[in-house]
């Protein structure tokens, strides 16, 4: 009876479920490495950057001194931990005249108050603008420009748009028939004559970039004529002793002596009256013969 129960057990007990075996999966392919991630990965190594140049408080130069320090500021801003390094750094290059007095007197107030009077690179900048920019370069340009200091005379024409730039610039002239007029007014009267009568092509009184173009090609043109001429002159002209051999000294050189002239006959003298030349002859030899 006991086994009866042990079958009866077993037969209405399920079979235990077999799990099946996993599937091998492989593994995902290698992608390479990306060439930016690898790049990145490197030691980016930036150019060596330029320190600026040595300041003496000039008030023309002093604008692109500080933006020179600015530039490098910001390119580099890695090798500076506050504004006062940024300051300190500044103020290594003021070498001469003023900027050197106003610096030390900086240190000077530092070492009596222990404190360093400038603490921001905004108080900085606003300092170094009131001592060392122009006091005032819109007035000096608008003076300028109103006058003839900045006219090109015998300049280049480069020469003459630089200088003008920065005085339309400084003056912050804006119109553009005020400016054509004052670029036109300031050039070499050859050049202004020669755009204001060209037939065809002439620049509009208000385009500043026509007339730049035009002025360049003319005095472009006038400089390669006056080449040619320069080397055509040095080829045509020759010395007046060039037939010469040089190797001959011109003291060498002799005239043929010139022959006299013929020396006319002598007049026969007058014969006198009352006489023929034959009583005269026998006259003298009677005389010439002794006694």
């Amino acid at each position: 009876m006991a086994q009866l129960q042990q079958l009866t057990q077993l037969m209405t007990t399920p079979a235990p479920t077999i799990a099946p075996p996993p599937i091998p999966t492989s593994p995902p392919p290698v992608s390479p490495p990306s060439p930016v991630l690898t790049t990145l990965s490197k030691q980016w190594t930036r150019p060596k950057l330029l320190s600026p140049p040595d300041f003496s408080s000039e008030r023309s130069s002093s604008r692109a001194f500080f933006n020179s320090c600015t530039l490098y500021l910001c390119l580099a801003p890695e090798q500076f931990s506050c504004d006062e390094e940024k300051i300190l750094w500044t103020l290594a290059f003021f070498k001469d005249g003023r900027a050197t007095k106003w610096s030390e007197n900086l240190f000077h107030q530092e070492a009596d108050t222990g404190i360093f009077p400038i603490q921001s690179w905004a108080h900085f900048e606003q300092q170094f603008r009131s001592h060392f920019f122009p006091v005032n370069a819109k007035a000096d340009a608008v003076n300028a420009l109103e006058g003839s200091s900045y006219y090109q005379g015998h300049r280049m024409i480069d020469d003459y748009l630089d200088t003008f730039l920065t005085l339309v610039s400084d003056a912050r002239y804006t119109d553009p028939q005020t400016l054509v007029v004052k670029f036109h007014r300031g050039l070499k009267m050859s050049i202004q004559s020669q755009i204001t009568t060209m037939p065809f092509g002439r620049p509009a009184d208000t385009d500043l970039e026509a007339w730049y173009a035009a002025a360049w090609r003319i005095d472009q043109a006038r400089l390669t004529n006056e080449a040619f001429q320069s080397m055509f002159r040095s080829t045509t002209t020759a010395p007046a002793c060039s037939a010469l051999p040089r190797s001959t000294p011109l003291s060498t050189f002799r005239l043929p002596p010139s022959t006299p002239p013929p020396v006319p006959p002598r007049p026969a003298p007058p014969v006198p009256s009352g006489r023929i030349p034959m009583d005269v002859d026998a006259v003298r030899k009677a005389r010439s013969l002794p006694p």
